[in-house]
């Protein structure tokens, strides 16, 4: 079976624990990786076409520079990779990104770390409702507490 991982940021957001966590999943699981960017934008019958036309222009732009940057370690390392960026309601450009592929194994959230904690808060983020409707695993990178770290060959 091929191994399917998905990195899922929003708004040029990047969490380096998360990129480092990913790789190193991906190498142990031989997966192809693909990197999903993820930019809000609204569209209403009202907007001025042009201007939306000139914002998307320099979106994906901003949005290919930094996937390039973001997949050069991955390729480096013998991983394969894909790039995908999609500008809308995020909830509802992740849903349709997964309609038209084949099943990850597991999603990485790669825009911050202590995403379960804020999905019990209200107002929580909108990946809160999706990853339980999910078929595979949201995984989310936080920095180990203190407590759980080594000091003089002691864990504290």
């Amino acid at each position: 079976m091929n191994y399917e991982l998905l990195i899922i940021f929003e708004d040029d957001k990047v969490f380096s624990g998360a990129l480092t966590y990913a790789r190193e999943y991906a190498l142990r699981t031989e997966a192809r990786v693909t990197f999903l960017m993820l930019v809000a934008m609204s569209f209403s019958a009202n907007d001025f076409m042009g201007a939306k036309r000139n914002a998307i222009q320099k979106i994906e732009i901003r949005a290919g520079k930094l996937l390039a940057e973001l997949t050069e370690t991955f390729v480096q390392k013998g991983l394969e990779t894909i790039s995908a960026l999609r500008i809308g309601d995020p909830s509802q450009e992740v849903l349709k990104f997964l309609a038209d592929r084949p099943s990850f194994q597991a999603i990485v959230w790669g825009s911050g770390e202590n995403l379960p904690s804020s999905c019990k808060k209200a107002g929580k983020h909108w990946i809160c409702d999706l990853a339980a409707n999910l078929e595979c695993p949201l995984l989310t990178v936080t920095k180990r507490s203190k407590k759980n770290t080594l000091e003089k060959g002691k864990v504290k």
